[in-house]
């Protein structure tokens, strides 16, 4: 299959995507990237926004002199990768780094034991991942003393720090702001091979939303993700259908979940968007009766993500960004009648057709012509 990329190398314009140019939040052309944050979160959504502020995030950081350390995950980062540049002049600065380079990134094997020796070279903290685990969660972490205190700047995310397929590959990034002073996860969801809890923290919040099905009739919850394997999820997502729970999934490869099973899960809806652009966004999103909650990251519902992998999910608390992500991002790809295909309860696929009378709704298209939408606060 990678022959056929040499075709893109063919000068032959008309017979390719139009390019788009990616937004850039405004607030950025009007004040430094560590003000921006500090003020409000940022919520990039990559490809239709630019990768560059999350270049930027690690660049400002290491030529910052209030800056006292950086560390950082790194799953996949291409071959020519400026986040790893920019880690290794924080270095030249004098900066404590901390890396943790998974050497077992499926297809960049090469490219990161090359980047982790270069790192080493220049005096960072390597980190070979986790015996028995694969490291998979996308965090960068940066500590600035501001007014005598310590401040972090976290940068969380769907996808990995690779500016190549950030332009390809639809991720979530959210920047948050906030002091960090236990090691404990008061606010995160956790995969930590037999030892996380990620997989019985959703299992909660489903069998939350089933409670409220039952109490007040409006369960409802919604999951945008690469893929549905795991046994226990599944079955959670069974009995809150049994329950009357209405769920929209919407899952981009393998789904081993059945819809339309009469009395099982009838009241689960199924589809597939596969367009011009990857969907690798990983949303969960539980009505709550209306108390929203919506948790973004790096994992998919599947045993290696829940049992093998060290993954996580942050929740989104900016009450914009939140409306954003469910309102305008989630909906817009739930309501796809253009790239969306419905899965049946035999395991076939069939395109889902608009309304008589209605214009067909690219969810992609949509996302490119209304891009940076979600910045206007």
């Amino acid at each position: 299959m990678n022959d056929l990329l040499e075709l893109m190398d063919i000068d032959r314009p008309d017979l390719k995507d139009t390019p788009f140019k990616a937004s850039i939040p405004a607030c950025l052309a009007k004040e430094s990237l560590p003000a921006a944050i500090a003020r409000n979160d940022l919520l990039l959504y990559h490809p239709y926004d630019s990768f560059g502020p999350v270049v930027e995030f690690v660049r400002t950081a290491a030529h910052d002199p209030n800056v006292l350390a950086i560390k950082q995950t790194l799953y996949r980062t291409g071959k020519n990768s400026p986040i790893v540049h920019a880690l290794m002049e924080a270095r030249e600065e004098g900066k404590p780094v901390t890396v943790l380079v998974e050497l077992k990134a499926r297809f960049d094997e090469e490219n990161n034991i090359e980047w982790a020796r270069s790192l080493e070279r220049a005096g960072v903290h390597v980190i070979y991942g986790i015996v028995g685990l694969k490291v998979h969660a996308k965090m960068c972490m940066v500590v600035r003393r501001e007014q005598d205190k310590l401040k972090t700047y976290t940068h969380m995310g769907t996808g990995n720090y690779n500016a190549s397929t950030a332009r390809i590959y639809t991720d979530l990034f959210n920047a948050l702001t906030g002091y960090s002073k236990k090691t404990d996860y008061r606010k995160l969801l956790v995969s930590h091979g037999t030892m996380g809890t990620m997989r019985q923290e959703l299992i909660a919040r489903i069998d939350r939303e089933i409670e409220r099905q039952k109490t007040h009739g409006d369960g409802y919850l919604a999951f945008k993700l690469n893929a549905l394997v795991d046994e226990e999820c599944i079955i959670a997502l069974y009995r809150a259908s049994q329950a009357g729970v209405k769920i929209d999934l919407v899952i981009r490869g393998v789904c081993c979940l059945r819809p339309e099973v009469p009395g099982v899960s009838d009241n689960i809806r199924v589809i597939s968007i596969v367009g011009r652009f990857l969907e690798h966004t990983r949303i969960y999103y539980f009505r709550n009766g209306g108390d929203e909650e919506v948790l973004l990251g790096s994992a998919d519902l599947m045993p290696r993500n829940l049992s093998r992998r060290v993954e996580i999910l942050f929740p989104v608390e900016n009450p914009h960004l939140r409306d954003m992500i469910i309102h305008t991002i989630l909906e817009t790809h739930i309501k796809d009648t253009a790239q969306a295909q419905i899965l049946h309860i035999d395991g076939s696929y069939e395109k889902v057709l608009p309304a008589e009378g209605e214009k067909p709704l690219n969810s992609q298209m949509w996302m490119m012509k209304h891009r940076g939408i979600w910045h206007d606060y």
